[in-house]
């Protein structure tokens, strides 16, 4: 586990600097009278996570965090199959994105996610599936006006064009 910490972070910093790269290609700053530039946001974020990757790696050469004090293999067999788990998840979201948009598939795997692999209750579970979506909707498609893809449900969500856009 030490080394899949500092593998993970070395990886997801080298992600985070190229991320922050290509962001700067469009205007990361203030734009006046129209607000923050097309790549503030993905810039802003990517620094966040370049500093967390940061503080992961001095924690790690610290031994301060559980996995950086572990002497367990890189992966065993628990890990292998939530690995499994997780991974044959986001592959069927992915998938049913085409078929029912974002904000079908988002709360099929939060129920997938959170009630059966976390085991968390059915009202943990339902709050978080039936919120997700609506949060995703107003800040992509509302607020940044960056229309998600909705599949075949697309038909549900042209009131609340009429609404809010």
């Amino acid at each position: 586990m030490r080394r899949a910490e500092l593998t993970t972070a070395i990886l997801l910093a080298v992600f985070s600097i190229y991320l922050m790269w290509k962001s700067a290609e469009l205007p990361i700053g203030w734009i006046p009278d129209e607000g923050p530039g097309g790549g503030a946001f993905s810039f802003w974020l990517a620094a966040v996570m370049l500093g967390s990757c940061i503080w992961i790696i001095i924690n790690w050469f610290r031994r301060s965090s559980p996995p950086s004090q572990s002497s367990e293999p890189f992966m065993d067999s628990f890990a292998i199959k939530k690995f499994v788990l997780v991974g044959s998840g986001v592959t069927v979201m992915i998938g049913l994105i085409h078929v029912l948009g974002v904000f079908g598939a988002l709360p099929i795997f939060i129920i997938y996610y959170v009630r059966f692999l976390g085991r968390h209750s059915w009202t943990t579970t339902l709050a978080i599936a039936l919120a997700a979506p609506v949060i995703v909707f107003f800040f992509f498609d509302v607020a940044l006006r960056i229309i998600m893809p909705k599949g075949y449900l697309e038909f549900l969500f042209l009131p609340l064009y009429d609404i809010f856009l």
